[in-house]
């Protein structure tokens, strides 16, 4: 008789399409490497948590332990707490956004949000915009619903307006395939970039204009070094989708993020949210709720700011001192990452295993695109979680790997083994092909 039982290989057949689609994170791939003691990591996003205040994280824990245990350790809402979503509006009014308890949702982090948007909008076959290179974690959570994402390039004040607008010509006003744009106007992830006032307003202006919603995610906004504050997209049109989240302010272990939309948007995600988990963490929500009221957590954000602009600054001044003259890199006023351009014959993925020797991580470019092959002579380096010191001598380490990668190219092209890029002769590559902030002439990320 047949054995009923399924075979790992019968069970392989049995999984769905869109999931064989899907890629793993880059940066999930790399975590087992970065937490070597012999490798200095400039691969993740992680806060510093070790800038927390103890006295700060135990009163806030000790609230939903001791004051609010019954509530805490019970399922919830699937909106969130009541008590949490009126935190948020505070979060939120302070970024110059007004909103309502019933325009908010709370969400297992903001990468759980992404999914809710992708789950609730998103068909085969339909269209997405974003920025190109854009975040990992986004292209993961849309690729499941197999939409047809399109990037549009950035420059040194976001995304390029032209450029979307050229694509929205192809795709034609009203088309119903076309969902939503997907953008990180603040320190934009990976690029660093942040959109200037003048390319927010025409975003919305063109999103009325072709009929497609917008999504913000704004997980950085709160961490500028330098410049003035941008109002949100959210701010300037109440139909814009904004995601926020606690990680980077607070502590991303907790899990706890947010969507801000319109009513009628958020009661069909609520939908697809008790499909998902039914609720979020009570506790979670409650220790984020007293964080945020009972402790100065304001005074905490201030040191994540000046440590961050120190690493922020020690890491662009490494670039400087240790890189080749071909490399080009974002300058970014906050957030957390840098995006750095090496000449087109250089693949990031095939030199991550020398940098790994060399006792350094980075994410490659083509991590960031959806076709996965784009960006490839690309990659983002972070500088949140190391110290000074350690970015340094990352820099320097990897600087090295690069530099011994472009001597073999170098030779190559002496000896017309291949074509130098652009016509150019080996001495004389790349310096001019992007300006200061790692951008072609032409405004595409070089």
């Amino acid at each position: 008789m047949p054995s009923a039982h399924i075979t790992f290989d019968q069970t392989g057949d049995k999984i769905a399409g869109r999931i064989r689609k899907m890629r793993p994170s880059a940066v999930r791939n790399l975590f087992a490497a970065a937490v070597r003691p012999d490798i200095i990591s400039l691969s993740g996003g992680m806060p510093d948590v070790s800038l927390l205040p103890a006295s700060a994280v135990r009163k806030a824990t000790r609230a939903a332990v001791e004051d609010e245990r019954a509530v805490a350790l019970q399922y919830g809402g699937t909106d969130g707490r009541l008590e949490t979503r009126q935190v948020v509006c505070g979060l939120m009014r302070d970024l110059g956004v007004r909103c309502k308890p019933d325009e908010v949702m709370l969400t297992t982090g903001a990468q759980s949000a992404l999914d809710l948007i992708a789950k609730t909008f998103i068909d085969p076959g339909d269209i997405i915009l974003a920025e190109g290179p854009t975040y990992l974690g986004a292209l993961q959570a849309f690729s499941a619903y197999e939409p047809d994402v399109r990037c549009i390039p950035f420059d040194d004040e976001g995304m390029r307006m032209n450029l979307l607008e050229a694509e929205l010509e192809r795709i034609g006003k009203d088309n119903p395939r076309l969902k939503f744009c997907y953008v990180i106007p603040n320190f934009q992830n990976p690029g660093g970039v942040t959109m200037v006032p003048e390319r927010r307003k025409r975003l919305l202006e063109l999103s009325r204009e072709y009929g497609f919603l917008v999504v913000e995610d704004d997980p950085y906004g709160r961490l500028r070094y330098d410049g003035g504050h941008m109002i949100p997209l959210k701010a300037l049109d109440s139909r814009v989708i904004y995601l926020g989240t606690i990680s980077k302010v607070f502590a991303p272990g907790l899990r706890t993020g947010w969507i801000v939309a319109p009513r009628d948007v958020l009661a069909r995600i609520n939908l697809a949210k008790q499909g998902t988990d039914l609720c979020g963490s009570s506790f979670d929500q409650i220790v984020v709720e007293h964080y945020f009221t009972d402790t100065p957590w304001e005074k905490t954000l201030q040191k994540f700011l000046d440590v961050y602009r120190e690493r922020r600054d020690a890491m662009l001044g490494a670039l400087d001192e240790f890189f080749p003259p071909e490399a080009t890199w974002t300058h970014p006023d906050g957030g957390l990452f840098v995006w750095v351009t090496l000449p087109d014959y250089v693949d990031t993925g095939s030199m991550l295993g020398a940098a790994l020797d060399a006792g350094v991580t980075y994410v490659p470019g083509d991590s960031f695109f959806p076709d996965g092959v784009t960006g490839r002579n690309c990659m983002r380096i972070n500088f949140s979680y190391e110290t000074p010191e350690n970015i340094i001598e990352a820099v320097r380490r990897l600087a090295k790997v690069i530099e011994e990668r472009l001597e073999l190219y170098r030779i190559f092209i002496a000896a017309g083994a291949i074509k130098a890029p652009d016509g150019a002769e080996a001495s004389e590559h790349s310096p001019s092909r992007a300006n200061s902030d790692g951008f072609a002439p032409d405004g595409q990320p070089a």
